[in-house]
């Protein structure tokens, strides 16, 4: 850890309850200038097509890859101990990896960890690639593997996890599969880990069951998904304009990309769907400072971006 004194110990402290969610909820719904957020979302108003989803987020990165935006997410183990614990040999895969910084920590918790990222921008995936394989103290030789896929739209490839192995142990050779399967020239067998940082809230409401149904198929029995994202009437929620909403609790950015902001019960909803037994769901309540300006500011997620939720994997 760089730094010393005051802010190697402020870096280690974290914080995950300094309000209650109520509170800001109570406060948000009577403040009238926040009312539009609140109200049903009209179906007749026409919006403009976005940018297809990888061009959106390409803008997306290319406009954020300073060292400001791209910080190792130092609180990544803190919200989510089981990765300290992982297993000899085990297998994360991250869905919407964008730059590599979550990448980054998961691969120097553990040695012997090997980390599955894809993207659907393969610009950003490139970067995300070039980000890690450069990162001092981080051994990525057979460690890490980013494929280009948009997990909104398509299947995992079979080598991620080849249906036939599932039900016998003669599993058929595959025409293409990547270089790395050179021991096992078949398929990766599934995940023990799965990690969505900020994923599914860009992905239209409707398409997040199918998304996480194909997200369930890579998972192990047993394994875990490791979720943070957007919570309800967090800060970057009361920010956008009337005419940025495109649904309920939805909105877009200027530049295409899409935000959804979570309530605990539609999570659950969502995650249950789809197969997953609920082990820990919560709103992490944190007040950011501005230290230019002295303000806080009250955020429904973790200090490093989002709300803390955990799900494990449950096979019928």
């Amino acid at each position: 850890m760089e730094g010393g004194g005051e802010r190697a110990a402020e870096a280690e402290e974290y914080h995950c309850h300094d309000f209650e969610w109520e509170d800001l909820r109570a406060e948000v719904e009577a403040n009238p200038a926040f009312s539009y957020h609140l109200s049903p979302f009209p179906t007749t108003v026409g919006t403009s097509e976005p940018p297809p989803p990888s061009e959106a987020w390409t803008s997306f990165h290319r406009r954020h890859t300073s060292g400001k935006f791209f910080k190792e997410r130092r609180y990544l183990l803190k919200e989510f101990p089981e990765l300290l614990n992982i297993k000899d040999s085990a297998k994360v895969l991250e869905v919407g990896c964008g730059n590599g910084s979550t990448v980054v920590p998961i691969l120097r918790s553990s040695p012997s960890t090997t980390v599955y990222a894809c993207d659907c921008s393969k610009e950003t995936l490139e970067k995300a690639n070039e980000i890690v394989c450069s990162t001092k103290g981080v051994d990525v030789k057979d460690r890490f593997h980013p494929f280009l896929l948009d997990a909104s739209k398509e299947t995992f490839p079979d080598w991620l996890f080849c249906k036939s192995c599932r039900s016998s142990s003669n599993c058929n050779m595959i025409e293409e599969y990547p270089a790395f399967l050179r021991d096992n020239p078949c398929c990766v067998g599934g995940v023990d880990f799965m990690t969505m940082i900020f994923t599914l809230s860009a992905i239209p409401f409707d398409n997040m069951p199918a998304t996480l149904e194909r997200c369930v198929s890579v998972l192990k029995p047993g394994g875990l998904v490791l979720f943070r994202d957007y919570g309800l009437y967090d800060m970057t929620m009361l920010r956008f304009l009337p005419h940025q909403r495109v649904g309920f609790r939805e909105y877009i950015r200027s530049d295409g990309t899409l935000s959804y902001f979570f309530k605990l019960d539609t999570v659950r909803e969502l995650f249950h769907a789809s197969g997953l037994l609920e082990l820990e769901l919560e709103y992490c309540c944190v007040i950011s400072v501005n230290r230019k300006k002295g303000k806080k500011m009250q955020r429904s997620r973790p200090p490093s971006e989002g709300e803390h939720f955990v799900w494990e994997f449950w096979e019928n």
